[in-house]
C-alpha cells in the first residue's frame, strides 16, 4: 500500500518532512486522527498541526487565515493561529479557538502523498518526549510496524519546526527549533510591513 493510499483509507503513515520524520494521517475525519494519537501514544488533549502541501491548499481549508500568516510560508515554522470557526476540533486539544498549521518544503515523495489528500495531520514520529527522529531507524519500531506505510527519505536535519504563537497581539515563540528566533522575528516584521 502506498502512503497516499494509506492516508486516503484513514490509516497513519511515517513520512520524511523537512525537519524530522513525521507520523501523518488524513485530517478531515476524527477517526483517522484518533488512530494517529493511539499509535504515537499521544493524549487526545494535546494539539497537533494541520500540514498542507502548499499555501493555496491551507487557505482553502482555513479561508479566514490572515494573509500575513500565509506570507510566512512555506517554511520550517509551525504557526498557532486563531481558529474562530473552530475547524478541525479533534486537532486543537483543549483550545478549539486556535489551530497549529504548517506548510513545509516537503521532500518529493511526501509532497505527492500530502497533495493526494490535500493536507495531513502530522506530528513527529516518536513517542511523547522521545528523541526527534532524523533517520528512519530512529522512529520507534512500534510506530514503524503500526503504520500502514513507511517512506524512507534518508537522513533529515533532525531539528523540529519552530512553533510560533500568532494568536495574541505580540507573537511568541512556544518552541525553539529549525528557524532561529531572530529570523522568526525578522520575517514577522517583514510580513507586518507588507500589509
Amino acid at each position: 500500500m502506498t502512503a497516499a493510499e494509506a492516508l486516503r483509507s484513514g490509516r497513519p503513515v511515517v513520512l520524511p518532512f523537512d525537519t524530522v520524520y513525521g507520523l501523518a494521517a488524513e485530517p478531515h475525519h476524527e477517526e483517522s486522527t484518533r488512530r494517529l494519537y493511539e499509535l504515537k501514544g499521544r493524549p487526545p488533549t494535546h494539539p497537533t498541526a494541520l500540514v498542507a502541501a502548499d499555501v493555496a491548499a491551507l487557505v482553502a481549508l482555513l479561508p479566514e487565515l490572515d494573509e500575513r500568516v500565509a506570507e510566512l510560508l512555506p517554511s520550517q515554522l509551525t504557526l498557532v493561529v486563531p481558529n474562530p470557526a473552530q475547524r478541525f476540533p479533534w486537532l486543537t486539544g483543549t483550545s478549539p479557538q486556535t489551530l497549529g498549521v504548517r506548510v513545509p518544503l516537503l521532500p518529493e515523495a511526501t509532497r505527492r502523498a500530502v497533495e493526494h489528500v490535500g493536507a495531513v495531520v502530522a506530528t513527529s514520529a516518536n513517542v511523547p518526549g522521545g528523541l526527534d527522529p532524523r533517520r528512519l531507524e530512529d522512529v520507534p519500531e512500534r510506530i514503524r510496524s503500526g503504520a500502514a506505510a513507511v517512506v524512507d527519505g534518508g537522513e533529515l536535519p533532525g531539528t523540529p519546526s519552530t512553533v510560533v504563537d500568532l494568536t495574541q497581539g505580540v507573537p511568541g515563540i512556544l518552541r525553539s527549533g529549525a528557524v532561529p528566533e531572530d529570523e522568526v522575528l525578522r520575517r514577522l516584521g517583514a510580513a507586518v510591513r507588507s500589509s
